[in-house]
């Protein structure tokens, strides 16, 4: 196949100066131009109805704190905070009652309480405690059973079986590597609280490395996370995501409009379902989903060639990527110049293209191939393009929306077609209909 760049009409303008090259009923777009951004939309309260215990103990991370409160009652959830008297020291009291609107417990004296048992009655109320920032004192005191603040006291008087603990760790590296804080978290995972990990960079004490709390909006999807039904705990996903780009020369290339916010939401979903997750990505700009695994590619060959040496590792393959069917044959080594003699007359350049790899009808057609679910992002017949790439590629299920309505932006509706039918999955925001496809694929596993 060839293709001719020129500058006859054939070559389409757009009102946000995009050019497009048509091929057939595609539309490849070039390299550099604008995206359209994506609509904003307002996600569902996901905490709403949850009582979040919030401990505090010292430590100079109590700052992220008071962003993590706000965030999790933007979610909609209510929040208890609980501070230790080292935590006073880094923030105020009344600073944490202006961001819960609940005032907040720092003695398990508290004569406030009309039984005087602070530390009974909290964690009663609370589906979830977190502890944050967790400092290595206090992880101490949670491995050895000891009770001698209310911080310590509550988390060792909640009913562990309603009132399950995370622990978000915050300390200096040093104290972080030392065996004596791994022998203590390892303490408390098996006493059965979830430690979320540390982030790595500077910290306050001037050092760098391993001991940082996590930020707040990381905190956030944890909580989250949490309250997400383990449908696929025990299960590994393998997803692609995003567009490819084909280069023609080393400035150009022919890519698609693909945002990759789809994948990236359907590798967060997996994560939060308990599942482990490998995601294969083209390139987006896209923030990598906690406890997910990615690799980076540009071409289609890349990731046809990151994706089949995984794919006997994995119970499930998600095609999520818009993968260019076509690619050139031979990029230029420098820069295709336009031809200035001739501007205005006709100008141009041809190059051929060759088809690429299809991905998911590799995987679908393996003898002991996983689950394979693919996507049909279509302009027009969604069902009937849809089920007819069911049966060509052997999918278990395509997932079928219309490109153009969806490529960039932060919400969707879907299509899923398999062998029983079609069913679709209304409108909504990307992040709730990759919940509900792992919904989907984890009946289809069963």
């Amino acid at each position: 196949m060839s293709i001719r760049i020129d500058s006859a009409p054939r070559v389409a303008a757009s009102s946000n100066s995009q050019w497009c090259i048509d091929m057939g009923p595609k539309r490849i777009r070039a390299c550099g131009t604008p995206r359209r951004a994506g609509a904003g939309t307002v996600r569902p309260m996901q905490l709403q109805g949850k009582h979040i215990l919030l401990g505090m103990s010292g430590g100079i991370a109590c700052y992220k704190v008071a962003e993590l409160v706000r965030l999790l009652g933007k979610a909609g959830a209510t929040v208890q905070v609980v501070m230790s008297e080292g935590a006073e020291a880094f923030i105020t009291p009344v600073t944490m009652q202006a961001l819960s609107n609940h005032r907040v417990v720092t003695s398990q004296w508290d004569a406030l309480e009309p039984n005087n048992m602070a530390h009974i009655n909290l964690s009663r109320q609370a589906d979830l405690m977190l502890i944050a920032p967790a400092s290595a004192d206090m992880i101490a005191k949670l491995a050895q059973g000891r009770a001698d603040e209310v911080l310590s006291l509550t988390a060792l008087a909640r009913p562990i079986e309603r009132c399950p603990l995370l622990i978000a760790p915050a300390m200096n590296r040093e104290m972080w590597a030392h065996p004596a804080t791994q022998r203590n978290l390892a303490q408390v995972q098996a006493d059965g609280a979830r430690v979320l990990g540390v982030g790595t960079g500077d910290q306050a004490c001037g050092e760098v490395g391993d001991g940082r709390m996590l930020e707040a909006a990381e905190l956030l999807d944890e909580v989250i996370a949490h309250f997400q039904p383990k449908l696929l705990a025990g299960k590994s996903l393998l997803i692609t995501a995003g567009p490819t780009f084909e280069p023609i020369d080393p400035v150009r290339g022919i890519t698609n409009l693909s945002s990759g916010k789809m994948g990236f939401a359907i590798a967060r979903a997996a994560a939060e379902a308990g599942a482990k997750v490998t995601l294969v990505a083209g390139p987006v700009h896209l923030p990598t989903p906690r406890h997910v695994r990615r690799i980076d590619v540009q071409t289609a060959r890349q990731m046809f060639d990151a994706v089949m040496p995984e794919v006997a590792a994995h119970d499930v393959f998600v095609a999520t990527a818009a993968v260019a069917d076509w690619r050139p044959i031979h990029a230029s080594a420098h820069k295709i110049k336009k031809d200035v003699s001739r501007e205005g007359k006709g100008a141009n350049a041809t190059f051929e293209l060759t088809e690429n790899p299809d991905i998911l009808a590799a995987v679908g057609h393996l003898p002991s191939a996983p689950l394979c679910i693919g996507f049909a992002a279509e302009s027009e017949k969604l069902a009937e393009h849809a089920r007819a790439k069911l049966v060509r590629k052997k999918a278990a299920l395509i997932v079928g929306n219309i490109g153009p309505a969806t490529f960039g932006r932060d919400d969707n509706a879907l299509l899923l077609v398999d062998a029983e039918g079609e069913r679709e999955i209304p409108h909504n925001d990307k992040l709730s209909l990759a919940r509900e496809l792992v919904r989907e694929i984890a009946k289809k596993l069963q």
